[in-house]
This record gives C-alpha cells, structure tokens and sequence, in this order.
C-alpha cells in the first residue's frame, strides 16, 4: 500500500505544473495561517477581504490596459491599505467602515474594467475564483518572492507585532511605533493577499486567513502553539486541497477552504466534547 502511494505521488510530482502547484501551496499555506493568527487576534480579517477585491480589480486594470496582473494586484491592494489608513485617521471613522467603502468601491472599479473589455477573457476569472494548477514558472517566482519578504519582516518584527495585537496603546507608551508597525502589518497582509490571488481566487482567500487560525485555537493554549497549529493546518490543507482538486478535477481553491472549514468543524466538536463546554469561536 505504502509503495503504491508512494508511487502514485511521484507519477503526480513528475509533472511541472504539479510541482509548482505543490510549492506554491505550501508557501501560500504557510503565510496565509501564520499572518492570519494576527488578523484573527486583532480583529483585521475583514481587511483581508477588502483587500482581495481591491487586488482583483487591479487585475482586472492590467488586462484592460496590458501591463503585468501581479505587479497590479499588488499596488491596488498596498493602496487601498494606505488610503483605508490615512481615511481612517483624518476622517475619524472606525477600520470596518473605510474597509466597507473601499471594498464595494473597487468591485465597482472591478466590474467596470470587465465591462470595458472586449471579448471573454477567462484567465482573468483564474483570479476571481483560483487555480492552483495554473500557476507558472512566472507565478511561482513572484509567490517565492513576496513570501520570502513577507516571512522576514514578519519575523523581524515578531515581537513588536505580538505587544501591539494584545495592548496598542501600551506599546506606544513602551516607545514602540505602534501606529506604524500597524500599517507595516497591514501592508505585510496585503502582500499575503496578492500571492493568494491565483490559488484560490479572491472570493475565498479570505478563508485562508481565518479558518487555520481559529481552527488552532480551538486547541493552542499559548501563541507559539497557536502559530504552529495554525501552519500546520494551512499546509496540510493546501497539500490535500491540491491532490483532491487534481484527482477529481474539481475546482482547488474550493477544495482547500472546504478541507480547512472541516478541520474547524471537527475540531471545535472534539474540543467540545472534550471539555463539556463551548470552545472560543
């Protein structure tokens, strides 16, 4: 049995766009589940969402205009962070607000670059809904990239990024830039955004912040634990998600956010039924 399977996983690994499938959803995976234990705790998830609207109509532009999709996607989503943060702050309103405004307002933008178009372009509806499997060489070195830079400033600023999640206004008495280091990890989340795009589409790359992250704290009990479930969960996931998707040629991104909401499930009934009361949601 062991031999077959082994066997199985190789003929798939033999194929190039298997091979990048499988790295590109590991290091989406990994960096979705270790930011999204941030933007769960702060209470940022919705900015995620807005962010991924914001990044498709980006791409949307670039296929209108013919300019690079990826290098859109990332300057729509960094400035949609940067003017949500600069409205937020002069005009006074609470973050779920100025996410609210901007997010059906890019969808606007969105719908409005398709409508533009001539013809079907059904590449750009890789990026509504995901495709795993159709990520390229191209793909995979922007993904490798961006990951890479994200993983590093995360961890650099681990520390400081811990303190303002749980106590802002005491890392800023503490002399740590709180409001910066905010807009820092916002732009770190809008990066994590973009390079989930062509995995799963940005209608569920919000579930790929959210679900391994409250799945991991159904059962951490400290942060690391909580990071490290959280990890594995988004790994594992994506691993599966991207073998189920190619063995029944179903829809990947789908497959993924479907595996990750079962682990939740499950796990909040264990938990549940462990301790005999409710769980955290």
């Amino acid at each position: 049995m062991t031999h077959t399977i082994i066997d199985i996983l190789g003929e798939i690994l033999s194929y190039g766009f298997m091979q990048r499938a499988f790295l590109a959803s590991f290091l989406i995976g990994l960096v979705c589940s270790l930011i999204g234990v941030f933007a769960v705790l702060k209470g940022l998830t919705f900015v995620g969402a807005g962010t991924a609207h914001a990044a498709f109509a980006g791409v949307a532009l670039a296929y209108l205009i013919g300019s690079d999709p990826f290098l859109m996607a990332v300057l729509f989503g960094l400035g949609t962070v940067w003017i949500t943060g600069l409205v937020q702050e002069k005009g006074r309103m609470k973050p779920d607000v100025s996410i609210g405004i901007f997010y059906t307002a890019t969808m606007a933008l969105a719908i409005l670059f398709i409508g533009l178009m001539k013809g079907y372009r059904p590449e750009l509806y890789g990026y509504l809904f995901g495709s795993i499997l159709s990520v390229t060489s191209a793909d995979l070195r922007m993904i490798l990239l961006l990951s890479a830079a994200i993983l590093t400033v995360f961890f650099l600023f681990f520390k400081e990024f811990h303190f303002i999640t749980f106590d802002q206004d005491m890392a800023e008495a503490s002399g740590i830039p709180a409001r910066r280091l905010s807009l820092v990890f916002l732009y770190l989340l809008a990066l994590t955004v973009v390079i989930s795009l062509k995995a799963v589409g940005s209608i569920l790359v919000f579930a790929l912040l959210v679900i391994p992250a409250a799945a991991a704290r159904q059962w951490a009990h400290t942060m690391r634990e909580m990071m490290l479930y959280s990890a594995g969960i988004g790994v594992v996931s994506s691993w599966l998600g991207v073998l189920l998707s190619y063995w029944l040629d179903i829809p990947s991104g789908a497959t993924i956010v479907l595996l990750m909401t079962g682990i939740f499930l499950s796990s909040m009934m264990i938990v549940r039924l462990r301790t005999g009361s409710r769980a955290n949601p």
